[in-house]
């Protein structure tokens, strides 16, 4: 069973569509009591990073969340701005996020990551597996996703970075800790690229 986190930030009902297109069980998470018989969490994320930290802190589910991610070790999957919120702290605001890995959310400038493109970063872009890694199964290498965002992901460490993108410089787009992954695209505007990857994380 997957559970997908609604706390009012994501395209919910575009995962919900997803999984029951391919007749995967999900169920939509509004209450700490949907939690149970999750083997899985998808933590969508749209919008700017201290409202959805709010909101989720708001929704009453952030006390379960933490102990089926950190405790319970269930996989858990970050989209956009549910990556970023992985992270302990962005540069987009002042509250801190959830802190599941060692890493902090930066905007795209010349000075840090030689960026002067436009912001956002909104379009097709390829996708390099840095890793082998059950996410990218049947999944092409420099395949392309669905990006809009003008913040990226910065871990302290390489390890925790499977997936890369260009952007000015390269910044990491996928990233995993043990059971805590993430990704910066969006799988579910992703065509067939974002539903194999949705597939591949149910199958983990």
């Amino acid at each position: 069973m997957i559970g997908i986190v609604d706390y009012g930030m994501g395209n919910i009902k575009a995962f919900s569509n997803i999984y029951k297109q391919f007749d995967i069980p999900h169920r939509v998470i509004t209450s700490k009591n949907h939690f149970k018989d999750v083997e899985k969490i998808i933590l969508p994320g749209v919008g700017a990073f201290d409202h959805a930290m709010m909101r989720l802190g708001e929704s009453g589910l952030l006390e379960t969340l933490n102990d089926m991610v950190i405790n319970k070790k269930k996989p858990v999957l970050g989209i956009c701005v549910g990556m970023q919120m992985m992270a302990k702290s962005s540069e987009e605001g002042t509250l801190g996020g959830l802190g599941w890995i060692e890493a902090t959310v930066k905007k795209f400038n010349k000075e840090e990551n030689g960026c002067s493109n436009p912001l956002p970063h909104m379009g097709w872009n390829s996708v390099n597996h840095v890793v082998d890694n059950p996410l990218f199964k049947d999944i092409d290498a420099n395949s392309r996703f669905y990006f809009l965002h003008s913040y990226y992901f910065s871990s302290a460490s390489k390890e925790h970075s499977i997936g890369l993108t260009e952007y000015g410089d390269q910044f990491t787009c996928v990233t995993r800790r043990d059971n805590i992954f993430g990704v910066q695209f969006h799988p579910e505007k992703s065509h067939q690229n974002g539903m194999q990857l949705l597939i591949n994380f149910s199958n983990l």
